[in-house]
């Protein structure tokens, strides 16, 4: 069942119709600019673009990303003037997005009121910051392991062994900030060539303070990349590390990659999390000009969620990801720490049908107890969830500063799944940013766990809500699509309907 927020924007721009209901307000902002104060919300408007019917007649998929891009800078271009004037002289401060047709801004009731009553403004959404629930603290872990347990359990050494580390493509990190130069991680850096250039390879997106303890060990606009938590130096170990000399960490080490700081200490919010869609949609230079789309990476990992209890409404980055997808980026995402009740899969983006949702399981293969468990309820959508799982428990990877250490959570199990996407597709070409394929590849192929319990409308069997479609074996992915080929084949016999 799609979302009510999408249907009122598909019917606005398909219908073209002038009728323009009042914009909803979020509570929460009446809430924050009560008494004269100022907060920071979202604000969306109501011209949108179906991306995915733009680039649905296109079969040069590189070449999707721009036509997506395109799209919606012509939307943003069309649409957003206005409205950026009256903030203007209303003496707000704003930052404008494409990936999405929305501003965040910041500003009192009186900013608020009169983007309410403009016919353009669908909704007026909250933009608070709040406290991330991420892995659990680092278990250090000095001596090299060579290859890791949780590498060799998704069968990826296996497929190195064929040739196929991943060349060719580039694997994206949105999180706390990476040690840049870290070991494990600096050969592997687009921006490395002997020399660094930041520039379309690292964006920051905290601008201020958003923890509230007016410190951050790496300061704020970065320019060059730093952690200042640890956790986004871990995951992208996961994705992409190897030292050279025993440290295989990664799955897919002969990637290269980039990154985005979304959040500060372990705080984000839905703006910074946007900000960092907007750079993967067409990364930018370091000051935020000449976006290039060819530049897009072609794998994310999402290791982090935005809990509507907090901060984020249940649909705030549903749009941004629905047009990531389109334009062909595999969008891994952890599922939640918040097992092992059922519907526990409660939070953006994991919810969205355009992410691929990682649980967690351990080096035995047992679903972990931590890890979130499907339907999801909180949209109404009862959607299964979630769509895969993967090694999460006690895994080693980089942590600051040039040292290993363990984490578990489901923040561990998502760059598997961006790992695997990036081996497939540096073996099959044909295979590349082709989002739908891979990930009805990757379910065909999965390893059928013992199922211990049930959630939702489970009935003992696979897909569930519980390990999704199962644990992730690119092994056995590689050999179902080197026998299936590429489309058309594949089309006679679909196995994952998608719902948008």
């Amino acid at each position: 069942m799609k979302h009510s927020l999408v249907i009122l924007l598909l019917w606005v721009t398909l219908t073209g119709s002038t009728f323009a209901p009042a914009a909803r307000v979020d509570p929460r902002v009446l809430a924050d600019t009560a008494e004269g104060a100022t907060a920071r919300f979202i604000v969306l408007l109501r011209a949108q673009t179906d991306t995915r019917a733009r680039v649905a007649a296109e079969p040069n998929r590189a070449a999707r990303g721009r036509i997506v891009f395109e799209a919606l800078r012509r939307t943003a271009n069309a649409s957003q003037p206005a409205l950026c004037a009256q903030l203007d002289a209303l003496g707000a401060r704003y930052r404008a997005f494409t990936v999405v047709n929305a501003l965040a801004v910041e500003g009192d009731r009186a900013v608020v009121d009169a983007l309410a009553a403009r016919a353009d403004v669908l909704a007026i959404e909250a933009d608070r910051a709040f406290r991330v629930a991420l892995a659990d603290a680092t278990r250090a872990i000095a001596a090299p392991s060579e290859i890791e347990w949780n590498i060799s359990k998704i069968n990826a050494p296996s497929v190195w062994a064929l040739g196929h580390t991943g060349q060719n493509i580039v694997y994206a990190n949105a999180d706390t900030g990476v040690q840049w130069d870290h070991p494990a991680l600096q050969s592997h850096y687009r921006g490395w060539n002997g020399a660094a250039d930041h520039n379309y390879n690292w964006w920051d997106a905290i601008h201020s303070d958003l923890s509230g303890d007016a410190t951050n060990p790496c300061g704020y606009n970065l320019t060059a990349p730093c952690d200042d938590y640890g956790h986004g130096t871990h995951v992208l170990g996961i994705g992409v590390g190897d030292d050279g000399a025993g440290n295989q960490i990664g799955v897919a080490p002969g990637a290269r990659w980039i990154a985005c700081r979304n959040m500060e200490d372990g705080w984000g919010s839905p703006s910074t999390y946007l900000e960092c869609f907007d750079f993967f949609l067409a990364p930018w230079d370091l000051n935020q000009q000449n976006p290039d789309p060819d530049k897009r990476p072609d794998v994310v990992g999402n290791s982090y969620g935005c809990p509507p209890s907090e901060g984020c409404a249940a649909n705030s980055l549903l749009v941004a990801m629905d047009n990531l997808r389109a334009a062909g980026i595999f969008m891994a995402v952890s599922a939640g720490n918040a097992g092992p009740n059922c519907a526990t899969v409660n939070e953006p983006p994991a919810i969205y049908d355009s992410a691929i949702s990682l649980g967690a399981t351990d080096a035995s293969d047992a679903i972990a107890s931590f890890s979130s468990r499907g339907p999801v309820t909180i949209d109404g959508s009862n959607r299964r969830k979630p769509d895969l799982v993967a090694p999460g428990v006690a895994i080693r990877s980089s942590v600051p500063t040039n040292l290993y250490g363990s984490k578990s959570g489901t923040s561990m199990a998502a760059p598997h799944a961006a790992g695997a996407a990036a081996l497939l597709w540096s073996a099959f070409p044909s295979l590349r940013r082709n989002v739908d394929l891979t990930e009805a590849v990757l379910a065909n192929s999965a390893t059928r766990l013992p199922i211990t319990q049930l959630c939702g409308d489970d009935a003992g069997q696979y897909p569930n809500n519980v390990q999704g479609y199962g644990r992730i074996d690119v092994r056995a992915a590689y050999d179902y699509y080197a026998q299936i080929g590429p489309p058309p084949y594949f089309y006679y016999f679909p196995f994952i309907t998608r719902e948008w």
